[in-house]
Parts: structure tokens; C-alpha cells; sequence
């Protein structure tokens, strides 16, 4: 066996192509570009010019020699029948068919320049999602920043809330390093599935529960996290805000907060009225938990050091920005900001490492489309209306609320163009489809939003005959258009562009980082060790007033929609593996007493309806969940009646214009019986 971790290159430094005779296996490393904190290192066994095996990376600090069920698995999308190698074109019949590259980038780039001429540039919109998370990719943006500026998308429909609300309270997004959890005598689990979200996380957890440190969850579904912890509070969906005040409470009424904490926030007493406003029981009777869930949470964190690891999923609720504020406030009152072990981490500033201030963005652009109002901001855009839509690493028909409506607003467009390695949802509505690279064919610059490491992502092996990666797609388009020169050069030169000259005088190159993921130098150890946060007045904006509260279930619709992510399908980008066309109606779990109410039994069919629509589910029973929760895996493909995002109205977050995704009424009925 022979051993290359550099990649099969493209003939570039560092990336020679290795001779192997037939039957030998050859391993190399790239770094997994998908939409997940993790960004772990793989390496891949590769055995006459195929992938036969992937593995974890046991020389990645994080990844640590192991991969997550999705990536252990990809194999069945790389090499399966829905993997797409040449472009389609749809035809007047509506019917998909290949045809050359150069049939289609002259199509395009024709339509493109006519509609530019006709209605100007805002009538072209460049959506660009998290399928990919290769950093390169800003510069599709750009590209239609020259040709434009065009119409580009504003909000964000995983994290918009919880980034806004670490903006308003830091004036950052960023984490302690991930290390530092060894140094906490308490860690909270607050709405995170670490199985599911960050796996790689659950080994430094058990190592520092094994060291002695307190482990709690809170979160309204019964998941594997909690066999992890200690503890487990169940609060009702969109409750966690009121369990934060309850905290909050007892931590000012025990003497919170310390003479540093004090000195570190602003509204401090406007806050602290806030707590105030009702009882430790009040607030636990809003949240459905009992006090002793506060006195706990409260007792862990006076006792710090201790770190809060927030989850994504609060943040996609009306109140989804006060809830993750709420945690940040609880955090420096406490004290627990600013020290080893301490913190509130949401996210890792995965863009730290690189520049990409050439790309301006919503500062130049004509007009914005609400991500999470994809379909109502699209169909309602005039002068001019939106006649071509252009989508890179994203599936928004699956991925976005009112999913018939996002269907809706690209089916009556002119021209829609989708880059993707599979025919999702979104690909069957184009007219054309460029078929781009999958992580194990790409070549990219790589920051994780789940640690601070970075890395490259090298070809392990080819693309297929007919495949090109975003960024000579977009070379090859903006030839087209007279643009070429402004996007010349090789992935690798990009690479090395968008590194900022900060990380590149502190030794990461990309000569280095095809060595092995480097931490980013400039990012913190203990994220505000100085006292001071990245507001204008350097102390922590404490929030200062209460959101409106969540509502309650209606008799109608009882139960709170909860699509969520699954260790076998996170985003629609995994789910054709494990659905399938022929995978049977998506499940459905619930409480054995919300099935009995409906006349269901475990493994029955049933639908499961909501004020916008209805899908066919198989009932599941877990006595371990909530009685008001209906829960179904994220990503479901709307082509196989999965996509949960069927049922879901589009409405906006708090802050941040974020999805609130979590607020959805639903309910189950038996599948009617078929008419005689």
C-alpha cells in the first residue's frame, strides 16, 4: 500500500499525482466541505481511481480519527445513480436532457447579458447557501458583484438570530478555543445535540466528565445526549427564555453579579429588573420545568467555571434572538465570560482566517431577498421583477419555509440556473443544470464554524468526465462575459489570495495547511480575557427587554413542529441516502399519548397536517418525549413527500431575520381510507 496525503492535485506545488500499479490502494487526506461545525480531516483509501474507504483523520486535532454516519456513508451518494455528470438543459417539454458545456454556459451567459440589457442587473438574484462551506465560493459572489451588482440574498436561515443576538451582546460571533473545555467544572448543553451537530465534541466531553465536570442538557426533545450528562431539563419549545430569567433571578438574588461582571456589562439594572419581573416559580411555569431546574442551572453557574454550548434550533423561533441573549447575559453575570472554561459558545468564526473584503456584498447591491421569504420576497420583487435566479450550494426548495411557495416563485421565473452534484428539488426546476464537484473532488480553503482549525480540500480523486468545480464554472461563464481576467487563476492562487495577510505572517500558507489543518493564530485560547468585549463601549450590551412570549398550541393544530437534524441526515444534501424515492413516508415521533389521542399506533401511517399543508408520516412512539411535540428528520426531499418545510408558514425571528422555523402548529390524523 502505498501512502499520499497530499491529494491528487492539478498539477500544482504540493499536489503531484502518485503512479500506482493496478490493485494498489492509496490513501489520501482532504478536509470534509459539508454545511457542519465539525470540517473534519478525512482520509480517503482510494483503489483504481475510486474510493473504497473513509476514515477520520487521526492527525486532526478535532476529527481525531473518526468520521459522523453521514461522511462514513457518502460513499453511496458519490457513486450513486443520482450523481449528475453532464449539464441538462431543460427542454419546452420540460424534460431534462445533457448537453454540452459550451451549449450551456452560451445559453446562459446570453440570457444573462440579454435580461442585464432589458430590466438591469437587479433583475438577476444570486442565492448562495451552506451546502459547501469552501471559502472560495465567495468568489461566485463576486462575479456577480461585477457583472452586477446583482440582487443577492440578506438573513440566514440557520443562524441568523443567535449570530445577530452574540453581535449586539460582544459586537463577535466566536468562541473560546475548543480545547478549553477541559477547564470547566460545569458544561451546558443548552438545546445542543452534540450527536448530531458536532460529534467530534462528545470525546472532550466525556474526557472532562471523567476529570470531574458537571454535565447538564436542557432541551425539549429527549435525545442520546442526554445519556452523556448528569443531568436533563425538558422545557416546553420556546420555553428556554424564561428558564434563562429563573436563572437569572437567583443569581442576582445569591449576589450576582461579581464586582468584575459588573464592570464588564452595560443595562446591568435594566436586566436585572427584567429577572424581576416575575417569580423563579413564574418564569419555570412558562418554561415547564420545575424551579429545582433553575436552582440547578443557577448553583452551576455560580460555581464556575462554567460554559454554556448553545444550540442552533432555539435560535430558529420568534424569540430565538433573546433566548441566545439571554444565555450570553447569563454568562457575565455570572462571571463565567472571559475565563478559562468559561463562555457561551454559538459559533466559531470560521471566515477569521481570510479577506474577502473585495467582495462587498450587500453594500453595493441593488436589492435584497429575505432568505427565509424566499418565495414571498421573489414572487412580490418589481422593478424590476426578479426573471433569473442563480443558485450555488443550495437547495431552497427543500431547505426553506413554504416549500410549495419557493417551488412556486422559481417555477414562473425565466431563467433559473442551479451548480450541484445531484438533482435535488431545486435542479428539477432549472434550466439549467451545471453538475459541480462533491467534497471528495474539490479543491478548497476550508474554516470550520465548530473549532477554530483550518484546512484545504484537495481532489482525492477526479471529478467525472463532464464535472466542474464552482469555480471554473464561473471562469468559464465570466469568459463569456467579459470578465475572464478579473477571475483568472487556479483554485490554489485564489487560495492563497483569500488567506489575510495576518494569518500568512504567522506561518499558515497553503504550502502548510496540505501539511494538516493549522488553528487560525489569530483566533483567542479564552475569547474577552482582556475584560473587554467588541462592542462600542467594550463592556457586554445586557439585554433589557422581554420578547413577546411564545404563544400556546391551539386545539386545532396541538403540536409544536419540530424538523430536526439526525446523525443519518442533517440537511437535504444527505437525506437521498437514507430516504430514498422508495424510503417510505419520513417518521413522525410522538408521545404514545398524542398518538392514542388521534387513534394511531406505533408504525401506522397517519398525515400529519398544519395550517399550510399535509404530508403522509409513519408514527413513531417515544415515551420520553414532550406531549406537545410533533418531530420529524430536517431535509426531507419535497419530490418524496418528506420535505417537513411543506407545512411550515415562512416568518422571520426576532432579530437577526433568521427563520423561525420551530413555531409551527401541527397535528396527526389517520390517512383517510381510500374512496370506492
Amino acid at each position: 500500500m502505498s501512502l499520499d496525503l497530499r491529494g491528487t492535485g492539478d498539477g500544482e506545488q504540493g499536489n503531484a499525482e502518485t503512479t500506482l500499479a493496478d490493485g494498489d490502494e492509496i490513501k489520501r487526506r482532504t478536509t470534509c466541505n459539508r454545511d457542519c461545525p465539525d470540517g473534519c480531516g478525512i482520509v480517503a483509501t482510494v483503489r483504481d481511481g475510486r474510493v473504497v474507504k473513509l476514515a477520520g483523520d487521526p492527525d486532526h486535532p478535532v476529527t481525531r480519527g473518526f468520521l459522523c454516519w453521514r461522511t462514513n456513508h457518502f460513499l453511496d451518494l458519490q457513486y450513486g445513480p443520482e450523481r449528475l455528470t453532464t449539464p441538462l438543459r431543460r427542454g419546452a417539454d420540460g424534460v431534462h436532457r445533457p448537453v454540452s458545456w459550451d451549449e450551456a454556459l452560451d445559453f446562459v451567459a446570453a440570457r444573462l447579458v440579454a435580461i442585464r440589457a432589458e430590466s438591469g442587473p437587479a433583475a438577476i438574484f444570486h442565492y448562495r447557501s451552506g451546502g459547501s462551506l469552501g471559502l472560495t465560493k465567495s468568489l461566485v459572489d463576486w462575479f456577480f458583484e461585477l457583472f452586477g451588482p446583482v440582487t443577492m440574498k440578506r438573513g440566514d436561515i440557520c443562524s441568523g438570530a443567535g449570530e445577530a443576538a452574540q453581535q449586539a451582546d460582544f459586537g463577535v460571533c466566536d468562541s473560546s478555543d475548543h480545547a478549553d473545555l477541559a477547564n470547566a467544572r460545569h458544561i451546558i448543553l443548552w438545546g445542543k445535540n452534540v450527536h448530531v451537530s458536532s460529534p467530534h465534541t462528545i470525546p472532550t466531553l466525556r474526557e472532562a466528565h471523567q476529570h470531574g465536570t458537571g454535565l447538564v442538557m436542557i432541551d425539549p426533545v429527549h435525545h442520546k445526549g442526554a445519556e452523556l450528562c448528569d443531568t436533563y431539563w425538558q422545557p416546553r419549545p420556546g420555553g428556554d427564555f424564561a428558564l434563562a430569567m429563573a436563572v437569572a433571578r437567583l443569581l442576582f438574588e445569591g449576589g450576582a453579579p461579581t464586582p468584575r461582571a459588573a464592570a464588564l456589562c452595560d443595562n446591568l439594572d435594566q436586566f436585572r429588573a427584567l429577572a424581576f419581573s416575575d417569580s423563579v416559580a413564574g418564569w419555570c411555569a412558562h418554561a415547564d420545568v420545575p424551579p429545582a431546574a433553575a436552582v440547578d442551572l443557577a448553583t452551576r453557574l455560580g460555581s464556575g467555571p462554567t460554559a454554556i454550548l448553545v444550540g442552533w434550533g432555539m435560535g430558529r423561533r420568534t424569540n430565538g434572538g433573546a433566548i441566545v441573549r439571554a444565555l450570553d447575559a447569563l454568562a457575565a453575570i455570572s462571571g463565567n465570560l472571559g475565563v478559562p472554561g468559561g463562555g457561551v459558545s454559538f459559533y466559531y468564526r470560521r471566515r477569521g482566517s481570510v479577506d474577502t473584503s473585495f467582495v462587498r456584498g450587500r453594500a453595493v447591491a441593488p436589492r435584497t431577498v429575505c432568505e427565509p421569504l424566499f418565495g414571498r420576497d421573489v414572487l412580490a420583487a418589481s422593478d424590476p421583477p426578479i426573471r433569473a435566479v442563480w443558485i450555488t450550494a443550495g437547495n431552497p426548495v427543500a431547505m426553506l419555509p413554504d416549500s410549495n411557495l419557493v417551488r412556486q416563485a422559481l417555477a414562473t421565473r425565466e431563467l433559473v440556473v442551479v451548480v450541484d452534484p445531484f438533482f435535488t428539488d431545486t435542479a428539477r426546476l432549472a434550466d439549467v443544470v451545471f453538475p459541480t464537484t462533491t467534497l471528495l473532488e474539490a479543491n478548497d480553503l476550508i474554516g470550520a464554524y465548530g473549532h477554530h482549525h483550518v484546512g484545504v480540500a484537495r481532489p482525492v480523486v477526479p471529478p467525472p468526465p463532464g464535472v466542474r468545480d464552482d469555480l471554473e464554472i464561473i471562469q468559464a461563464l465570466a469568459g463569456r462575459v467579459g470578465l475572464g481576467e478579473r477571475l483568472a487563476g487556479t483554485a490554489r492562487d485564489w487560495q492563497e489570495r483569500l488567506l489575510s495577510p495576518a494569518v500568512r505572517a504567522a506561518g499558515m500558507t497553503i504550502d502548510a495547511l496540505e501539511r494538516g489543518a493549522m488553528r487560525n493564530p489569530q483566533a483567542p485560547q479564552v475569547l474577552f480575557a482582556d475584560g473587554k468585549v467588541a462592542t462600542p463601549t467594550g463592556r457586554v450590551n445586557l439585554l433589557s427587554e422581554a420578547p413577546p412570549r411564545p404563544g400556546t398550541a391551539s386545539p386545532q393544530f396541538p403540536l409544536t413542529l419540530l424538523s430536526l437534524s439526525t446523525d443519518r441526515a442533517q440537511s437535504s444534501q444527505w437525506s437521498r441516502a437514507v430516504d430514498g424515492p422508495a424510503g417510505g413516508p419520513a417518521p413522525c415521533t410522538v408521545h404514545p399519548s398524542v398518538a392514542a389521542a388521534a387513534s394511531l399506533a406505533d408504525g401506522q401511517l397517519a398525515m400529519l397536517e398544519s395550517a399550510l399543508g399535509a404530508i403522509q408520516v409513519r408514527v413513531h412512539l417515544d415515551e420520553r418525549q414532550r406531549t406537545d411535540v410533533a418531530i420529524v428528520p430536517k431535509g426531507g426531499h419535497h419530490s418524496t413527500g418528506h420535505a417537513a418545510n411543506t407545512l411550515i408558514r415562512a416568518a422571520l425571528t426576532d432579530i437577526g431575520e433568521g427563520g423561525a422555523l420551530y413555531d409551527e402548529g401541527v397535528r396527526l390524523r389517520p390517512v383517510p381510507a381510500p374512496s370506492l
